[in-house]
């Protein structure tokens, strides 16, 4: 009976670690692929179904000269759920590599997007924001939107949303 009990306590306490863990940050002073979001970018989308959603907070790092990725959240609250995952990535490589009928269904230029007006960079100096929104402007972008209003949790949709005022290429 007594070993039970210790076992109980002892799986309990482990439990109860795991869960602690899961919510504590990492101290062990080594920056990971998370670190270095930096770059905070807000805007709409267009979402699959044909209606705006957002604006989508993006939080964003570059991870080579032809690629920038982003978190994107729904707000700024330290405990907003990812909601999509976005690549920014250098005109060049993606319409050499990507057929234009996959292009006009699942990509969008943001030269396009940010000459809506729709995109604001955050938490930087004017200046240093217009530097941000020029190289962005020379990229393409894809959206993976995985955790949609209606779900209370992820269940493995997945949708591709575009920006508001996407235009078709033709060439």
């Amino acid at each position: 009976m007594h070993r039970s009990i210790r076992s109980l306590l002892f799986v309990g306490a482990l439990s109860f670690v795991a869960i602690g863990c899961m919510t504590t940050p990492a101290i062990s002073g080594e920056g990971g692929p998370a670190d270095g979001y930096t770059i905070h970018v807000q805007a709409p989308h267009m979402m699959a179904n044909g209606t705006p959603g957002g604006p989508f907070h993006h939080y964003c790092k570059g991870i080579s000269p032809e690629v920038l990725q982003c978190l994107l959240f729904k707000s700024t609250d330290p405990n907003a759920k990812l909601v999509a995952v976005e690549y920014f990535l250098a005109k060049d490589l993606v319409r050499k590599n990507v057929p234009l009928i996959t292009w006009n269904r699942n990509f969008h230029d943001h030269a396009v997007e940010i000459a809506t007006g729709r995109v604001q960079v955050l938490d930087l100096p004017a200046d240093k924001a217009s530097e941000v929104a020029a190289v962005a402007a020379k990229t393409d972008g894809v959206i993976f939107h995985l955790w949609h209003d209606d779900q209370v949790v992820p269940d493995g949709r997945v949708s591709i949303p575009n920006s508001l005022g996407h235009k078709f290429r033709t060439e």
